[in-house]
């Protein structure tokens, strides 16, 4: 399925449905992709030349976020309110589409919101650049330009942003509309997607996005995702992520995300217990 070393990462499915269904000590293990909040009083937000927060930095999931990967997290029930077209969709999704980040192809906004992974914000008074686990990124202008009349259909969609105040809004429309997941579980989206993020820093370590989603021909209406990310390490690299590299089940990969948990996160209740380690040979006395 998948091979985790601390200096690399080789992938067949996504990185972070492995990630998501391992207890909290072991997800710690895997070079720190998530964190617990930090204790004591945070420091004030760094703010660039403009004035603005500067959301610059290492960023990583917060371990208290449920359920990882869903973009129905704030939603009762975790249940998107899908319009029949909607629902044939999904119910395509499930049956006869492979989950698309496991074929390596890229997840797009909002999918990558609710991921499991950390990733890497760069900024400067022109445009933000998101860095991703996946060795994904999107470059977001913040020069003042609108959108195109005619987009090309893109998986991130055509992102442009402004700030308001100490937030940053981006705006995005010409999403593809095929070999797309809205989020880990299958759920679907249209090429008529519009995603609204507000992305503010409250303070040196906490990152939040607040997302309106719409897409009136899969939706009946517009809904919500939210989310916070902790700072990490200055220093912290973005791991090398060559997803086709070690790809040995690729061909055996079914439709569908496979089982979804009653919290809503992909994977089994149950796991299989890993096998005792292999205890070191006894040397045998001459």
């Amino acid at each position: 399925m998948m091979t985790l070393t601390r200096s690399r990462i080789l992938l067949s499915v996504p990185a972070v449905l492995f990630v998501a269904s391992l207890p909290a000590r072991a997800q710690d293990d895997f070079n720190g992709l998530t964190a617990s909040q930090p204790t004591g009083k945070s420091k004030p937000a760094p703010r660039d030349a403009a004035g603005h927060p500067d959301l610059s930095g290492f960023w990583k999931g917060d371990r208290a976020t449920k359920p990882v990967g869903n973009i129905g997290k704030d939603l009762p029930g975790f249940k998107l309110p899908l319009t029949p077209a909607g629902q044939a969709a999904l119910q395509f999704n499930l049956t006869k589409t492979i989950d698309p980040e496991s074929l390596c192809i890229i997840g797009g906004i909002p999918r990558h919101n609710a991921s499991g992974l950390p990733f890497r914000v760069l900024q400067n008074p022109q445009s933000v650049a998101f860095l991703y686990f996946y060795s994904y990124y999107r470059l977001i202008p913040t020069d003042g330009r609108k959108h195109t009349e005619d987009p090309d259909p893109s998986f991130f969609g055509e992102e442009i942003g402004r700030w308001e105040g100490d937030t940053l809004v981006v705006d995005s429309i010409g999403f593809k509309d095929e070999k797309v997941w809205i989020d880990e579980n299958a759920n679907p989206h249209s090429d008529a997607l519009h995603v609204v993020e507000r992305w503010t820093r409250p303070d040196a370590d906490h990152i939040h996005v607040e997302t309106l989603i719409e897409d009136p021909k899969f939706y009946t209406k517009p809904f919500t995702y939210q989310r916070t990310w902790l700072a990490g390490p200055a220093n912290q690299p973005i791991s090398e992520y060559s997803c086709s590299e070690n790809n040995v089940d690729r061909d055996h990969l079914g439709p569908g995300p496979g089982p979804i948990r009653p919290d809503g996160t992909r994977g089994y209740v149950d796991l299989a217990p890993l096998p005792p380690p292999i205890k070191p040979a006894t040397p045998v006395k001459p």
